[in-house]
């Protein structure tokens, strides 16, 4: 399947998204003979030319993809760079005549798609200063601009960027990227739902205990400690990743598969989430921050001591919170929400809890029936239900029937970014945030900022644990558990 062809422009192309994710992205996206007609134009501060910028990139795909020297000098060869001060309008007269000679040259119409792959101070001013030399009109083929997470930084943020965006650019080319929407699990729960008819009449508060999502990272902050003290887990992870996963898992049945149709059903979910409480953030929340510990033999750091980290820091690595949806379907349902970094695993999953059975005929401890739906790493699904166990009597024993996406050997799955790519330069937004979702998603989390900056309590917890007590506390409450995954499925029964 051919794009409509276009200029991809990268705005911060000397960082490290660009060369550890959207080029490689461009290149298997060429490979596999996804890209027909269209040229890369890198755009920064720094002073490189069109030879140097291509062999970094080269570079990066070296140590990162499976390449041949062919393939490897045609994608390259469709690269460009451009320096410009991207905080000063009148630089970015530079684009006009480059912009022109790439669309001549590769027949590319007009088309062009501009991606922010920059610091958020610079989402505001980017458009503005591409719609000064009128790079943003759509008069000679189709503009669109990706714009980066964060959306924002509260409530109050998010809604004078999307002010400043939108004095520039229509809703209609604005995608906001999440790259966790473009996992390939993602997407197929939304078909494992609506494609079999035996899902939806048990996917309701009848036969629904309660969800669970966990988004868990093994590893510390790392070299970020600078930027993720500035955001914490609630905004790295919760307000815009987790909560996205929450609303495909919530949402209704669209009326048919668009763009439109699909994000009409997650704000609408996002919308009927139930307004945090102070009973909520002081009972139904868990703050945390990781501290030092010994791993496999190996003394990790606690966050505070990680490089940039403020020795007196109270940002969260950790955050679990207990929600519920106000509507029909998922009246009286708990969701059970956590992500944190330095625990035991790297895993993202949901996790659906079926009702037991009213009466446990074959054993008082029967076990549960759970759809384990596993976005990352290896994805996969896994159904837990109850066979019985080998031997004299009837006791029950927990099996699961597995499918694996590893197990599709012959077909290619395109990664996050590769999809998102390919779908903003084809004009689907359908995996793309909407502004009103995207601010209702601000709205709700807003409480749990206001907690913080009040000085709400956070927990501490040894790195390489689940999170603090009080997270086991908090499901314990209602005789539930959290499942506690290792970073593997397992394979097929």
């Amino acid at each position: 399947m051919q794009t409509n062809n276009n200029c991809i422009v990268i705005f911060g192309a000397s960082g490290d998204l660009t060369h550890r994710k959207l080029i490689p992205a461009l290149y298997n996206l060429f490979k596999f003979g996804r890209l027909n007609k269209f040229s890369v134009l890198g755009v920064a501060r720094s002073e490189l030319n069109d030879n140097t910028f291509r062999e970094k990139m080269r570079e990066a795909l070296l140590e990162t993809e499976e390449t041949t020297p062919e393939t490897l000098d045609a994608f390259c060869s469709h690269l460009y760079y451009q320096a410009v001060n991207t905080s000063d309008a009148a630089d970015y007269g530079k684009l006009v005549p480059r912009l022109e000679e790439l669309h001549t040259k590769y027949q590319t119409n007009g088309n062009t798609l501009y991606y922010m792959s920059t610091p958020p101070s610079l989402y505001g001013v980017i458009p503005e200063c591409l719609a000064a030399h009128g790079l943003n009109e759509e008069k000679d083929g189709w503009k669109r601009i990706i714009v980066e997470k964060p959306f924002g930084y509260d409530e109050k943020t998010a809604q004078e960027l999307d002010v400043q965006i939108h004095r520039f650019f229509e809703e209609h080319q604005i995608y906001r990227i999440d790259h966790y929407l473009g996992k390939e699990t993602v997407q197929n729960l939304l078909v494992l739902r609506f494609s079999n008819g035996w899902f939806e009449p048990l996917w309701n508060r009848n036969f629904i205990d309660y969800v669970e999502i966990t988004g868990a990272e093994s590893i510390g902050v790392e070299e970020r400690g600078g930027y993720y003290d500035g955001s914490g887990a609630m905004r790295d992870m919760f307000q815009n990743h987790l909560l996205q996963v929450l609303a495909m898992v919530a949402m209704e049945p669209p009326a048919i598969i668009n763009a439109n149709s699909m994000r009409d059903e997650v704000a609408k979910v996002m919308h009927s989430l139930r307004p945090l409480t102070q009973d909520d953030v002081e009972h139904n929340l868990v703050l945390g921050q990781y501290t030092a510990a010994e791993i496999d033999g190996k003394e990790v750091k606690g966050y505070l001591q990680e490089k940039g980290v403020p020795a007196n820091s109270r940002t969260e690595t950790f955050m679990a919170l207990r929600c519920e949806i106000e509507n029909w379907r998922w009246a009286g349902v708990p969701f059970y929400v956590r992500t944190g970094k330095r625990l035991p695993a790297r895993v993202t999953e949901i996790v659906i809890h079926f009702k037991t059975t009213p009466h446990p005929v074959f054993s008082q401890n029967a076990p549960e029936n759970k759809l384990i739906i596993r976005i990352q790493p290896d994805e996969a699904i896994s159904m837990r239900f109850g066979l019985k166990k080998p031997g004299a009597g009837f006791e029950a024993k927990e099996v699961s029937m597995d499918f694996r996406y590893a197990d599709l050997a012959d077909e290619q799955v395109l990664t996050a970014y590769e999809r998102l790519l390919l779908d903003a330069m084809k004009g689907d937004a359908t995996l793309f945030a909407r502004t009103d979702a995207v601010h209702a998603a601000w709205k709700f989390v807003q409480p749990i900022l206001d907690y913080k900056d009040a000085g709400g309590r956070v927990h501490e917890y040894e790195a390489g644990t689940w999170g603090p007590v009080a997270a086991e506390k908090l499901i314990a409450k209602s005789g539930r558990v959290w499942r506690k995954p290792s970073g593997k499925m397992k394979k097929k029964v």
